[in-house]
């Protein structure tokens, strides 16, 4: 099979992903805060650089990128593809990026062709994909495809704490329609939405293949914070029967979810979940003071719904149970859920002949991560992604994605697009 991108494409990528770097540069790794104007200056350099070769850029309704190709007749739904341009803080460039690249070379290479192609092909770079920034994951998409309602404009920003509608209404967004939950285009004009992104944790390093085939996107439940009060005192003085001491008994509750996530872990069960965030209060804290409140995120996921809901009950369970027995209180924030999603199985089976044409070869991959590629899922949009081998890991300065691995990605997505009936 012969492939479609050259050292001038390479050179496209490499310098795309330099200058966006430079653009989000942080102490460490990048930073590309959601609604920021870094952000927005991101998606004015993918704008200005599909213009530069002959392709037109636009903003859509909820503020996302779209990038198309001018001379472009519409005799079906048009293929989306893309990813996101917003990190979480202090993370890695390749996280959503590669996504939004690989989208561009794809449109490039296109027009450079001169295809006819049946459905109309185009780049959607979207916006604040990551939970971190308002609590909430896929912000962008789902503005755009009216999946948020009034109480999500209320939701502050991490860093500047603007509620969303203001920051909406600061990059042009139809905040009205978008806070009504009125989609801002019509899914059954989307035949597709394809998605390349680096693969987030380590199997396609382990397998030693540059690219995997997702089949399907873990749901997820979570809280931000969850506050364990128990009654401060005097290191010294206090005898352990009349101790309330809140960080034992978060380490208790720690100890005992994981021991029941080992137990279904060894039966199969599909399901991971994470302490992300621990504290006392530094304002208190002290190494001669009982810790009287610490608090805590909690992470689960599963591709099950009926999973994620029985692990929860269990460590709501567990929360109460620590309640009686060590006179605390556990107090929870906001309780975020999202739907485990669907892939579209004739896309990734076209990927899946892509990259074995090639001589790549592929493994199958069930995404643990989320991605805006769930969102089209949920509103009947076939989606489909593509992972690329990354060491390091994500979320984090140290990502490492290869770009001859990277390129590899973008003619496996690029072939099945342009083969597609």
């Amino acid at each position: 099979m012969e492939q479609a991108f050259d050292d001038e494409d390479r050179s496209l990528a490499a310098g795309l992903f330099s200058a966006v770097r430079d653009l989000s540069k942080a102490e460490q790794g990048v930073t590309r805060a959601a609604y920021s104007e870094t952000e927005t200056a991101v998606l004015r350099l993918i704008g200005s650089t599909a213009e530069s070769y002959g392709l037109t850029s636009r903003v859509d309704g909820a503020a996302n990128l779209v990038v198309e190709m001018p001379e472009a007749v519409a005799e079906g739904p048009v293929t989306w593809v893309g990813s996101h341009v917003d990190s979480v803080a202090e993370g890695g460039n390749y996280d959503g990026l590669a996504g939004v690249v690989a989208g561009l070379l794809c449109v490039v290479k296109a027009k450079q062709q001169g295809l006819k192609l049946r459905r109309p092909l185009a780049l959607v770079a979207l916006r604040a994909e990551e939970a971190v920034w308002f609590g909430q994951m896929y912000i962008g998409s789902s503005a755009l495809l009216g999946q948020l309602g009034p109480a999500d404009m209320l939701r502050p920003h991490r860093e500047t704490g603007r509620m969303l509608r203001d920051c909406l209404e600061a990059v042009g967004a139809d905040v009205e329609n978008i806070a009504q939950g009125i989609s801002l285009v019509d899914p059954t004009t989307v035949g597709a939405w394809l998605e390349l992104h680096i693969e987030q944790g380590p199997q396609l390093v382990q397998r030693e293949l540059p690219v995997g085939i997702v089949t399907g996107i873990r749901g997820s439940t979570r809280h931000r914070t969850v506050h364990c009060r128990g009654a401060s005192g005097h290191s010294g003085a206090v005898p352990r029967a009349d101790r309330r001491d809140s960080v034992l008994a978060m380490a208790h509750l720690m100890v005992a979810v994981d021991e029941e996530w080992k137990r279904l872990d060894s039966g199969g069960v599909d399901l991971v979940t994470t302490f992300g965030m621990v504290g006392t209060n530094p304002n208190e804290h002290a190494e001669t003071r009982i810790p009287g409140d610490v608090s805590f995120s909690i992470d689960i996921r599963s591709r099950s719904r009926e999973t994620i809901e029985s692990f929860y009950q269990f460590f709501r369970a567990q929360c109460a149970s620590l309640e009686a027995s060590r006179g605390v209180k556990f107090e929870f924030d906001e309780r975020v859920i999202v739907e485990p999603a669907a892939v579209d199985e004739e896309w990734a089976q076209r990927f899946r002949d892509s990259s074995d044409g090639f001589g790549y070869g592929s493994m199958d991959i069930l995404s643990g991560a989320g991605h805006d590629a769930a969102v089209f899922s949920y509103v009947g949009v076939p989606a489909a992604m593509v992972f690329v081998r990354n060491d390091g890991g994500s979320h984090n300065p140290g990502e490492q994605m290869d770009l001859d691995d990277f390129m590899m990605g973008v003619e496996v997505l690029y072939n099945a697009i342009v083969s597609a009936p």
